[in-house]
């Protein structure tokens, strides 16, 4: 079956700041993204329907017989089986959800225009922000299913495992002289990653490809550590996308890192309010905070954005595209694209200068940002312009 995956309108503005930069299903919730879920099922899918300014990285193939997927939806057997049975202007929906259709995708936004095809069943769905976190641990577990890792043994004498017939440890990888509890679910750590001496990790764990893991770190349950990532400390229930670091110690729990962020040392989240009150989130499409019906949220932070060293962060927070973060005390609780500073004031951190520091920050992992990432880059930086205040006085 060919796929194309769909960005939803108003759920991808809902998912911003991650969905700047990337189509719905290019989200990693568990060990992979949405879109690496289907092609478990269907094979390589090379195929978005998404904004314009992201189609020359994510471009759409026009194809016979195309099957639209909510890029949003997590995929099981039952909704493929009834995909594949879809006839053409026919669409699969679940109450209002539109799931997927075949048909003229340009009818996105008139779904009147589908004969629909009701699913009683249950979907599992990435509609808000805080669902990366809250479906991370289960996802960890399904995509175990899904890829079935190799088992290899741990050779240092100095590791202790704890439910060892849950461990999935690369033959490349390397562990030293640490603790690892399986016992709850899998832990799963990638080629050339490295677990460095004195570390506690708790299942269910993904760790990436060449990702490291700091001396000393806890590494608690229900987090995902992408590849190219280096992340120590003390860590709950944390997606990390990939190329970012937390290398040092501080926590940070029920959160969502983007790519090729930087957190300086000691950097703290809270995600439980003083008064254990249900926490709100910035809703992008509608401008105003959102509840989330979550007692633990904590930040959110879009691709490239850093922070200093000591920053506090509090519950609820989320982070733009490029934002560089400094300065004594909580920060706002939206923190706009493209901004420089802290509680202390900010100013705008200029698209040259960002494209700077981007160029060493992509070297420094021998890869380069190219031409089509520096026009999406601008695209964004213009769009967001209107969350920048301070450059209308």
């Amino acid at each position: 079956m060919r796929i194309t995956l769909f960005d939803p309108p108003f759920t991808r503005e809902d998912l911003l700041p991650l969905t700047f930069t990337r189509p719905c299903s290019e989200i990693r919730v568990g060990i992979l993204t949405i879109r690496e879920k289907w092609e478990s099922y269907v094979g390589n899918i090379q195929s978005w329907y998404t904004e314009e300014y992201l189609s020359r990285k994510y471009p759409f193939q026009e194809m016979e017989s195309t099957v639209f997927v909510n890029g949003t939806v997590l995929p099981s057997g039952e909704i493929l089986g009834l995909l594949e049975t879809l006839d053409q202007n026919q669409a699969l929906v679940r109450e209002d959800q539109l799931i997927g259709f075949k048909g003229n995708p340009n009818n996105l936004k008139n779904d009147r225009s589908f004969d629909k095809k009701e699913y009683s069943g249950s979907i599992e769905q990435v509609k808000n922000l805080w669902d990366i976190f809250a479906l991370n641990g289960e996802e960890i577990i399904a995509d175990v299913e899904r890829l079935k890792p190799a088992r290899n043994s741990i050779d240092d004498p100095f590791t202790n495992v704890y439910g060892y017939k849950n461990l999935y440890v690369d033959q490349s990888a390397e562990v030293r002289a640490s603790i690892l509890n399986a016992e709850n679910g899998p832990i799963v750590i990638d080629k050339n990653a490295v677990i460095r001496e004195g570390s506690v990790l708790y299942g269910p764990l993904y760790v990436g490809q060449n990702s490291q893991v700091s001396p000393g770190s806890k590494i608690r349950a229900n987090t995902t550590i992408g590849p190219g990532c280096k992340v120590g400390g003390e860590v709950n229930n944390v997606v990390f996308f990939g190329y970012s670091n937390k290398a040092h110690d501080g926590f940070l729990g029920n959160s969502v890192i983007g790519e090729w962020c930087n957190l300086g040392a000691d950097t703290n989240n809270s995600n439980l309010k003083n008064n254990y009150d249900e926490v709100k989130l910035w809703n992008s499409r509608m401008e105003k905070f959102q509840k989330t019906g979550r007692q633990f949220c904590g930040l959110i932070m879009g691709d490239h954005s850093k922070c200093s060293i000591n920053t506090m962060f509090n519950t609820g927070t989320v982070a733009g595209i490029g934002a560089n973060i400094f300065g004594a005390g909580f920060h706002a609780n939206m923190i706009p694209s493209f901004s420089w500073g802290g509680p202390q004031g900010r100013t705008t951190f200029h698209i040259n200068r960002f494209f700077q520091t981007a160029e060493i920050v992509f070297a420094r992992r021998d890869m380069k940002l190219t031409d089509i990432d520096r026009e999406i880059f601008e695209h964004i930086y213009q769009i967001t312009e209107k969350n920048r205040s301070w450059e209308k006085k």
